[in-house]
């Protein structure tokens, strides 16, 4: 295993020598030489834009899939998340006349002209509530989009179905079977309203540092979404992180929390938050400690209780090692052979690492627990990518036969790991998801337990011994970067 890092590290540095390289060759030609990635990113890039809405809403989705693209696809398209296609000043008073029954300057004081943010569906303005004065997020979406949605869902099922068929390798079918369901739902904001209500009534009960903006209901339709405004930088602006004072490694743990809070517990979770969509700020009422702010409620799923279960049982297993327990849960997932591959894609981890833990009992690895604090490295990220890069045809397969549901999972994770390595310092996001996990095991152990009360003590003592592993596993990580710190590493 030491080998194998070693290596890791020494392939990072070679990426890196060679991405020097082919700068100074474009350099010295004057900067005609591009790559052939680099030249099909623009392209689709340009594609994206020109066509807007569900193009967009696919190529930002692709410029979180880091594990699987070159380095070429995830710098460029990740432009899409902040600056997506902006519709004119023209169109958005005529949505909001359509909409409200009014133009925006009879209805609000100080409405901005210019958008501060643009998605694929929608974009959003700042303006006062003329009786409050509070400052309002008016988000609007671009007129049209509801009717051209429809072309553009059938064109691009068209091309990847016909495409399916001409290569053998092409096998993406999985993307549209998702979007296309989904799509009709995100366009109305009547349903993104639901969404943001129920989604902060559940983080309220959960006590996590994380606040949803109020919903104004008297000023929402379904094209146009009127929230109460929440200043706040975006998650992945560590300049603004550090400016400010705040912990990375504690943003990042809070992100993991919220997301398996929503998955463990009410079930109801958000499917895209990407780095756009998770904002962090210096909480109002605890100096030096951050609060998250999660915007963009439209991409919801609510997930069945067995689905859960089952997926909980894996993330047991996968904090504890415990390999039968990995090969049980993946069985009532529907995958049997391929536990050892669904186990690695959800950890991003390979899947030796488990095996390793499963005779050491630790919740690391010897070359994890000996690093920085929770990898993230050069050559952590090289073996990840490396292991991705090696299965990419088995990962599509697996695709094809988990639940339909965990593909928005799949979907989520992918947002969720971007955001980890943008923040530079992770905490072990496998640690914070079992804690979540084992206790959705508990319950539902304790619930279905037929075997009376001993069935339920032992249901107990496994969650006990798991928490109590946890804690003492914090205590020592967290001594670990204090003496870390005290020596200047």
């Amino acid at each position: 295993k030491e080998a194998m890092l070693a290596a890791a590290d020494e392939l990072a540095d070679a990426q890196a020598a060679l991405a020097l390289l082919a700068s100074e060759v474009e350099d010295a030609d004057g900067g005609s030489s591009h790559s052939v990635h680099q030249r099909n990113a623009d392209r689709l890039l340009r594609l994206c834009r020109a066509n807007a809405g569900v193009y967009v809403k696919v190529g930002q989705h692709l410029a979180n899939l880091d594990l699987l693209l070159p380095d070429e696809y995830i710098a460029t398209l990740a432009a899409l998340f902040d600056d997506a296609p902006e519709s004119s000043f023209e169109n958005v008073r005529e949505v909001i006349r359509e909409e409200l029954g009014g133009p925006p300057d009879e209805l609000f004081d100080g409405f901005s002209e210019r958008p501060f943010a643009s998605a694929s569906l929608a974009q959003v303005h700042t303006a006062h509530c003329k009786s409050s004065g509070r400052k309002l997020a008016i988000k609007v979406q671009h007129r049209g989009l509801r009717e051209t949605s429809r072309g553009d869902l059938i064109a691009m099922t068209a091309a990847v179905r016909l495409a399916e068929l001409l290569f053998e390798d092409f096998n993406l079918g999985w993307l549209v079977d998702e979007i296309a369901p989904h799509l009709p739902r995100e366009l109305d904001f009547n349903v993104e309203a639901d969404n943001a209500e129920r989604a902060s009534a559940h983080l309220a009960k959960t006590g996590l540092d994380c606040v949803v903006p109020r919903v104004l209901r008297e000023s929402t339709t379904e094209r146009v979404l009127c929230m109460e405004f929440e200043e706040a930088f975006n998650a992945t602006d560590v300049a603004s992180i550090d400016s400010a004072g705040l912990c990375r490694l504690e943003i990042a743990r809070t992100i993991t929390s919220v997301f398996n809070a929503q998955i463990f517990e009410s079930g109801f979770v958000h499917c895209d938050p990407h780095e756009a969509n998770v904002l962090v700020r210096e909480h109002p009422e605890k100096k030096g400690r951050a609060q998250l702010v999660l915007v963009d409620h439209g991409l919801y799923r609510q997930l069945d209780g067995a689905f859960r279960d089952s997926y909980a049982r894996l993330w047991k297993g996968m904090l504890l090692a415990d390999i039968g327990m990995i090969r049980e849960a993946c069985g009532s997932l529907g995958v049997v052979d391929m536990y050892p591959l669904l186990s690695a894609m959800l950890t991003s981890r390979p899947f030796d690492e488990v095996i390793e833990r499963s005779k050491s009992g630790s919740f690391e690895t010897a070359a994890a627990s000996s690093s920085s604090g929770g990898g993230g490295g050069g050559g952590d990220q090289a073996v990840i990518r490396g292991y991705a890069q090696r299965y990419l045809r088995e990962i599509i397969d697996m695709l094809d036969v988990v639940p339909r549901q965990m593909l928005l999972i799949f979907k989520m994770n992918d947002c969720l790991r971007h955001l980890d390595m943008a923040l530079g310092c992770p905490g072990n996001p496998l640690v914070t998801a079992g804690r979540y996990a084992s206790r959705r095991v508990l319950v539902g152990e304790v619930r279905g337990a037929g075997g009376g009360w001993l069935c339920k003590l032992r249901s107990w003592l496994s969650y006990l011994n798991v928490v109590l592993r946890i804690e003492a596993y914090d205590i020592w990580t967290r001594l670990g970067r204090a003496r870390r710190l005290r020596l200047g590493d």
